[in-house]
């Protein structure tokens, strides 16, 4: 009798390495990644969003802030995204990430998101493309106590042209403190833990589906930047 190998029960993950402003690195195996979403620091503001939202078909959360399971696999670091057609788009984050020693790193992130099936379900639109990630990070400890300074902007790239699309800073958001608190409530405060912060709003009238996609987090004090880019490349026409 053939013995049939045994299935994998772990989840597909991804390895992520950040370098930090001394040079070290921190390798991460991502066990798990959760996505904020409805997460501005100003609640009113989030309804009106979520009235307007509703008034485009996407239904509105149960509650506010929400948090949305992502699969492990999708937090990459890539410079590029496929995807299966032209109505999907970024939005710029932060990311929290929780290294192999326990320490807590910030780094800027990239949500990208099929708008189409966001009003099917906003959890469904999340897992339907990767979260990007940037390749250098800072330590949450080294600039905590200006987090509300640090900037968060966003670009989009038509035919060779860039145009920005976001823009503010992350007194707009929750904070990371909120988070934490949340993750070390659940259990999840471990190692390997993604957490992406929820985005700002877009600017009016610019065409957020395009071909390239960069964000960038400042921190206006030390005047480092940490930016994430990818090009978004559709997929082959299916057969069938």
């Amino acid at each position: 009798m053939t013995t049939q190998p045994s299935q994998p029960t772990q989840p597909a993950r991804s390895s992520l390495t950040f370098e930090l402003p001394d040079g070290s690195l921190h390798h991460v195996e991502v066990v798990q990644v959760l996505n904020a979403g409805y997460a501005g620091r100003s609640q009113d503001d989030v309804a009106a969003h979520v009235a307007e939202l509703a008034e485009l078909g996407v239904p509105a959360p149960s509650v506010t802030p929400a948090l949305y399971p992502v699969s492990p696999y999708l937090a990459q670091q890539t410079g590029q995204v496929s995807v299966q057609h032209d109505r999907t788009s970024g939005e710029a984050e932060w990311a929290l990430v929780v290294a192999a020693d326990g320490e807590l790193l910030l780094t800027a992130a990239c949500d990208h998101t099929d708008r189409a099936l966001e009003v099917h379900g906003v959890a469904w639109s999340k897992n339907a493309a990767p979260d990007v990630l940037a390749t250098r990070a800072w330590r949450l400890s080294d600039v905590a106590s200006r987090l509300d300074d640090l900037t968060l902007r966003a670009w989009v790239t038509h035919d060779g042209e860039e145009t920005e699309v976001q823009s503010g800073t992350l007194a707009e958001l929750l904070p990371p403190s909120y988070w934490v608190e949340v993750l070390r409530e659940r259990g999840d405060l471990v190692p390997g833990t993604v957490l992406i912060s929820g985005t700002i709003p877009m600017a009016e009238g610019v065409d957020q589906f395009a071909g390239r996609w960069r964000v960038e987090l400042g921190d206006p004090a030390t005047g480092r930047t940490i930016d994430c880019s990818y090009d978004v490349v559709p997929l082959p026409e299916p057969i069938g």
